[in-house]
């Protein structure tokens, strides 16, 4: 590949939050009469804005929630996040590297800001990406549409064909190929569905430190 751009997903990607969080919706969905573990958590919702989930949510328990359930769920969240949010094992090796090469590189999530700049704060990885951070806060629609995407591209000045997304879930992939870019998949995580991302049409990879050689390699 020849990427002129790199667009990475925040949480599962750069640091290692999914467990976490996970675990903690997992208790406020089982509280709402829907037994569910952190895994299955994992499996139904990561990749997608609170705002869908809580569509979700409601589906599976058959009752409405408050509006502002998904601010519910993001101060718990933040409440989870003040032991500490570390860092995915190798990023910042890769961020090196992306960095020698002069390659630029963005973050591109359904996230909001504000947690972004907490996780990625407490992780130490928020010097080297502030001002290049880009939510689904900001656009239409969440992934997996490619709204996101599409915005960290124009923003950055590159055209879609000239990026390629680094993404951990379903539908992150999904927004990534929508939005007409390559995209390879994080799958360290046992959560992570590897044949329905291999599906959808991301390469997938379980190193972080072998990314660089995953982006710079020749067909």
């Amino acid at each position: 590949m020849d990427p002129k751009l790199v667009i990475f997903d925040c949480d599962g990607v750069l640091v290692d939050t999914e467990r976490m969080v996970n675990a903690s919706l997992a208790d406020m969905v089982t509280e709402l009469g829907f037994p569910i573990t952190g895994p299955e958590c994992q499996q139904r919702f990561m990749g997608r804005t609170l705002e869908n989930v809580k569509e979700m949510v409601e589906a599976l328990t058959g009752r409405s929630l408050p509006d502002d359930w998904p601010d519910q769920v993001r101060k718990r969240d933040l409440e989870v996040f003040v032991a500490g949010v570390p860092a995915i094992a190798g990023i910042a090796e890769v961020l090196d590297e992306l960095d020698r090469r002069n390659l630029p590189y963005c973050v591109g999530s359904s996230g909001k800001y504000a947690k972004m700049k907490t996780t990625l704060g407490s992780s130490g990885l928020l010097p080297r990406l502030e001002g290049k951070l880009f939510s689904a806060e900001d656009c239409a629609n969440g992934k997996p549409a490619p709204d996101v995407f599409l915005l960290a591209a124009s923003t950055m000045g590159y055209p879609p064909k000239d990026c390629v997304v680094i993404e951990d879930s379903l539908p992150g992939v999904q927004a990534a190929r929508s939005a007409g870019m390559a995209v390879y998949a994080y799958v360290e995580d046992p959560a992570c569905d590897r044949e329905a991302l291999s599906e959808a049409g991301a390469h997938l990879f379980d190193d972080m430190s072998a990314l660089p050689g995953l982006l710079f390699s020749k067909p």
